[in-house]
């Protein structure tokens, strides 16, 4: 990403950090996450456009409070710290900081003081959303107070010379109404920014980059079928043309006839080479008797990695493997301190070997999921496809909360391929962002007829959410959730009860495992 205005987002350990980078792309402006350890050699290489220094859950007085190189303020690039970023502003430049009687969480009442670049266009009371402990008591020296709150006399700070701004409140948050009015100001008031970064401009970019990596050689697409791989492959197709070669690996672990769905569409639609191998006794065996989600995710990284490099050798000249990793594994795998902790290992990000025979190619590194949707869309990939819910790595492992055994994948993608089928037929599947059953690792007592049951238990899993990193239960019509449950119980030999998952991330994830 070298030809487009950049906004630098240093993370100081917000559960907030990831949207504020959704705020800004929104804004068609390109935005990136780095630990507030940063280097300063790394940023200046970098050439940001404009930098904000996120919240976090520390005090900037608690020991070991993390802090970014304070070269920073030396680069004449515009900066916009939130919530602690703002403490560490004041606490660089000499300001006074206490800590609060109280800590402030929740919604509160912003009062613009002054005019502002930053609050141009902004109500002069609105509510915004507060989650911190300390209180700034004193402005440093050039520094103006723009606004306040009740119990936040001074709530937004602004040093217009040096381009330096600061709010207490977080306006990436939806609660803080004037919030996406207030990013846009920094992003076009403050740092002059064009907002050119689009889907067109990135397919753009990425051919040329992809060209100017791969020359002469081959490349190998590890084709799951799932909407990131997919976009990935007809990308890289679109850059090289029958320099990519596609490889789709049945693992045993996928839905109910996928794999030949998979094949039967790409060879239909698309003038892409594609081999499909059939590896599930592979996996499977490897798998036997497994029941740490953890260990599945490296067997499964492992194996798949393996595969390719045995498939490698037949495709001459290959040097490349494309994967279809997205900006929320990546930042959901980075474990810094002080920063993003690690949630868990995702199979595009963990589990690799250390040494493997293919280089890595992940054009998708930097996106989130509607952003790879919108790539899809500008590649001419029909709606139903583009739309398709999200399928972890592991596939079905991860659903299946116990050891693998080829009856237990036969129970659960017949429930799965149920649930999935009535969202479409009561039309309610594109509202829903991801849903999926899980096999649970008990049994349970029922009644089928004038017998006595001891069967296993499906649950079922439907989120709503824009990027994945956040999430919130569906609210399903009754009638249609009794509907799905009669069927899979009625339907599906081995299963006698049938729960809803009622748990939004955080704190839960989406995956059970």
């Amino acid at each position: 990403m070298t030809q487009h205005e950049k906004i630098l987002i240093l993370d100081f350990g917000s559960q907030y950090t990831q949207l504020i980078a959704r705020r800004v792309r929104e804004s068609s402006v390109y935005s990136e996450i780095h630990p507030h350890s940063y280097g300063i050699d790394a940023i200046k290489l970098m050439n940001p456009t404009g930098i904000i220094l996120s919240g976090g859950p520390m005090s900037i007085y608690d020991e070991g409070a993390p802090k970014a190189d304070e070269a920073i303020f030396d680069l004449g690039v515009p900066i916009l710290g939130i919530c602690y970023g703002l403490c560490y502003i004041t606490s660089t430049f000499k300001g006074k900081i206490e800590s609060a009687d109280d800590r402030e969480y929740g919604k509160a009442t912003f009062n613009i003081n002054k005019d502002s670049n930053l609050l141009a266009g902004v109500d002069e009371k609105s509510t915004v959303w507060m989650s911190h402990g300390d209180l700034i008591q004193e402005v440093p020296d050039g520094f103006e107070i723009d606004g306040s709150s009740e119990n936040s006399p001074i709530c937004a700070i602004s040093n217009v010379e040096k381009k330096v701004y600061g709010v207490q409140f977080h306006p990436e948050v939806t609660h803080t109404v004037e919030g996406s009015k207030i990013i846009k100001n920094f992003l076009f008031n403050i740092c002059e920014c064009k907002g050119d970064w689009t889907p067109a401009s990135f397919i753009e970019e990425k051919i040329k980059e992809i060209k100017n990596l791969i020359g002469d050689k081959n490349v190998i697409c590890a084709l799951s079928g799932g909407v990131d791989s997919s976009v990935a492959a007809i990308l890289i197709h679109r850059a090289i043309g029958d320099q990519l070669h596609c490889i789709h690996v049945d693992h045993g672990l996928m839905r109910k006839n996928e794999s030949a769905l998979i094949m039967k569409m790409f060879e239909e639609s698309y003038s892409l080479k594609l081999t499909h191998i059939d590896a599930s006794k592979s996996f499977l065996s490897k798998l036997a008797g497994v029941s740490d989600p953890e260990k599945k995710r490296k067997i499964i990284g492992n194996t798949f990695i393996e595969v390719f490099d045995n498939e490698s050798v037949k495709i001459p000249n290959a040097d490349f493997l494309v994967q279809g990793t997205l900006y929320p594994d990546v930042i959901e795998s980075v474990s810094v301190k002080g920063a993003s902790v690690t949630i868990k290992t995702h199979h595009n990000v963990g589990g690799l070997p250390e040494k493997m025979n293919l280089k890595l190619i992940e054009p998708f590194r930097e996106l989130f999921k509607d952003e790879v949707r919108a790539i899809g869309r500008e590649l001419g990939l029909p709606e139903e496809f583009i739309e398709r819910h999200p399928f972890p790595g592991p596939g079905l492992a991860v659903r299946i909360l116990s050891d693998i055994t080829e009856d237990k994948i036969k129970v659960l993608q017949e429930a799965d391929d149920i649930y999935i089928n009535e969202l479409h037929s009561n039309g309610i599947y594109n509202e829903i962002w991801q849903a999926f059953a899980v096999l649970l690792p008990v049994q349970t007592v029922g009644v089928m007829g004038d017998f006595r049951t001891y069967e296993n238990v499906i649950a079922l899993r439907a989120v709503t959410s824009t990027d994945g990193m956040t999430a919130d239960w569906y609210r399903f019509d009754l009638d249609i959730l009794e509907k799905i449950s009669n069927k899979i119980i009625r339907s599906v030999r081995g299963v006698n009860r049938v729960v809803y998952d009622i748990s939004s991330k955080p704190p839960s994830t989406i995956e059970w495992e």
